[in-house]
């Protein structure tokens, strides 16, 4: 069956997700089958195939008759040094002539787009079509139908989790302000009063910390759906990332490439967002949108138009969905990076003193309109039963309980390297760009960093005095918080001060 055979040796080489096989250029398969660097080719071990990007080898770190992988596509075949490595041209992939028709402005159908999300799944896709596609389902190209069937696709190529429960809640807030890191005290206060939340979260797209990324500091995230369920028969909840639970796969291969190109598109968004609670086996989800100027959602007719598209496609999955327009003109809490944002989460569990008072109004807000969601509490009642939960230290001690399920209880550390960015002249802080913060935590580390962000000191309103710290940037080293600093030398209009 297998004619070309070559001899695996491992180069250790880190290509992120995506595949690669490494051959020499004199390789005799290279010549016999024409292939050229970054052809799309097949790869097996007699077993397993995978498709990978070729790249041509000039020098002796293979020998001849020698083949490599990437260490992404060596997790796939699990081949060792010595074992045989089947190359060969790669079949026609049918979906690519969906991909051809949805650049070019044509509607897809649900099986089409299965097609493609099974082929991406099947890693397929090389990262160059991933972006083809998310650039063609991109600027409202996508039809509500084709939401709701790309959403479907997602769903269909992974697990489905069945809680046996028609009670099951979530909530995902879109995004765009740094902090607001309100989904473990949300998860804390309704689990504590019964409910069931399953929460898969996401990594950071574009911005300096995502659920995940700051649950990660304080517990174990990369759970399998086994390992899901059992802690949420246990504890009620989990607060764990999406992409090891094999829940909606296509989606954090998505946000990836969607990552490098700083793009959240609407179609994608309400796909991505709602294919992950349907296959987390929720049926109540809270949306929640923040509007502002340097906010994802910049206006209130985006909210309103965002907010119609979701109500649309939640019902159709099945989904009792209810969206809120919040205020999105700055940060939420006070920390902004992993670290420092689990610090504030604990704070507010905790109910200490010090805690960030807007992190916890938001948190209790949303727990609230949970509550009233799934019938827990009345209308109009949801905010104080929250508030009770929350201040007898019952969801402080839920949410530890649900971190140890998940495996560990850490306290947040704090990075080696910072420096306070005082302010030059006094005033009242009138504006804040939310963008250019995340930006400088970005630079400084977060989130591959956990340590790094900033440490934010002065909301909207605030009476600054010539030499008041406005925020604190914090590093993991003295290279990456010189790296961010530099970036305010140029920067200097990030708070508005009159």
């Amino acid at each position: 069956m297998f004619r070309n055979s070559l001899v695996f040796r491992r180069l250790g080489i880190d290509t992120q997700h995506e595949h690669f096989v490494y051959m020499r250029e004199d390789c005799h398969i290279c010549k016999s089958e024409g292939f050229e660097a970054l052809t799309r080719i097949q790869v097996s071990d007699g077993r397993e195939t995978i498709t990978a990007s070729l790249n041509i080898i000039r020098s002796e770190i293979l020998l001849p008759g020698e083949i490599s992988l990437s260490e992404s596509a060596l997790k796939i075949l699990k081949v060792e040094d010595g074992q045989k490595l089947y190359p060969s041209h790669l079949h026609s992939i049918n979906s690519f002539g969906h991909l051809r028709a949805k650049i070019y402005g044509n509607k897809l159908s649900e099986a089409q787009f299965h097609e493609i999300i099974k082929d991406i799944v099947a890693g397929k896709y090389s990262n160059i079509h991933l972006s083809a596609f998310i650039t063609a389902c991109a600027a409202n190209n996508l039809t509500t139908e084709e939401i709701s069937d790309l959403s479907k696709a997602m769903i269909k190529t992974g697990h489905v989790i069945d809680w046996h429960s028609e009670n099951v809640v979530d909530k995902h807030c879109i995004g765009g302000l740094p902090g607001n890191r309100t989904t473990p005290i949300v998860i804390s206060i309704v689990t504590s009063l019964g409910l069931r939340m399953p929460k898969t979260s996401s990594r950071a797209i574009t911005s300096p910390a995502g659920t995940a990324d700051t649950m990660e500091v304080i517990t174990e995230v990369n759970l399998s759906a086994d390992e899901i369920k059992r802690v949420v028969n246990k504890e009620g909840g989990c607060i764990v990332w999406g992409g090891t639970s094999q829940l909606s796969p296509a989606d954090d291969l998505l946000i990836r490439v969607e990552k490098a190109l700083d793009i959240d598109s609407e179609g994608q968004l309400i796909a991505s967002v709602l294919s992950k609670k349907v296959a987390a086996g929720s049926s109540h989800v809270l949306i929640d949108i923040p509007i502002g100027e340097t906010a994802k959602v910049r206006s209130k007719e985006a909210a309103i138009h965002l907010s119609s598209k979701m109500m649309e496609v939640g019902s159709i999955l099945g989904l009792k969905t209810k969206v809120i327009i919040t205020d999105g003109s700055q940060p939420v809490g006070r920390g902004i990076g992993p670290a420092l944002e689990a610090r504030d989460i604990l704070a507010v569990l905790r109910n200490q003193e010090d805690a960030p008072k807007d992190l916890k109004e938001r948190a209790l807000k949303l727990a609230g309109e949970l509550l009233e969601l799934a019938s827990v509490a009345a209308f109009g009642g949801g905010y104080q039963l929250a508030k009770k939960v929350l201040e007898e230290g019952k969801a402080y001690r839920k949410f530890k309980a649900i971190c140890e399920a998940q495996g560990a209880f850490r306290e947040p550390e704090t990075a080696p390297y910072s420096k306070e960015i005082k302010a030059l002249s006094p005033g009242t802080v009138q504006d804040i760009d939310n963008r250019k913060l995340a930006k400088i935590a970005k630079l400084a580390g977060a989130p591959s960093s956990p340590l790094a962000g900033l440490d934010f000191l002065a909301p909207i309103g605030s009476q600054i005095k010539r030499g008041q710290t406005l925020f604190t940037v914090y590093a993991e080293s003295q290279g990456e918080l010189e790296y961010a600093l530099e970036y305010l030398d140029y920067h200097s209009n990030i708070l508005t001060i009159n």
